[in-house]
């Protein structure tokens, strides 16, 4: 078994530019997280793009769908932003591919202290591995099924909807 991740960005890529002043994007932090959490299953990365999912276009959203049609694994993680997960993860549930895919992210970035992207990442590779094939989103210890999930932007949760 191999496990295919293809990241988008998000707020779990971002890194905070002091020049700028903001959060921004650069490269990606996957590489260096496989390598720090001693990852032994086979894993293929992809770095689909890296933008913030407020930004992401339904084009964006199709390259996505295309990258995990692709994939030749059956077992595929999403990297990507929170804002609009439960959108992305619609377009890939529609398409019923024969594949489990599971997307997560974080609501702070992995170089912030208190990130919840590294156990988000290990849950999701979990879920990726146990949930039967189908679309799911994977946050803070909960799996949801893509046609019933949405964020409470009020309380920064994902929740059944």
């Amino acid at each position: 078994m191999s496990l295919h991740i293809i990241v988008t960005g998000g707020t779990f890529d971002k890194r905070y530019d002091e020049v700028r002043g903001e959060l921004t994007f650069s490269e990606s932090h996957l590489p260096a997280i496989l390598r720090q959490v001693r990852v032994t299953l086979p894993i293929t990365l992809e770095v689909n793009q890296l933008v913030d999912s407020l930004v992401m276009t339904d084009g964006d959203r199709a390259g996505i769908l295309a990258a995990c049609r692709a994939a030749s694994a059956t077992q595929i993680v999403i990297i990507h932003g929170t804002d609009t997960m439960a959108e992305t993860a619609a377009l890939i549930g529609g398409a019923a591919l024969d594949k489990t895919v599971v997307l997560t992210g974080a609501l702070i970035p992995y170089t912030v202290q208190g990130s919840d992207s590294l156990f988000n990442l290990g849950f999701a590779v979990a879920a990726a591995q146990l949930l039967p094939h189908g679309v799911y989103i994977a946050m803070n210890g909960h799996t949801f099924p893509w046609n019933a999930v949405r964020k409470n932007r009020t309380l920064a949760v994902f929740e059944h909807k």
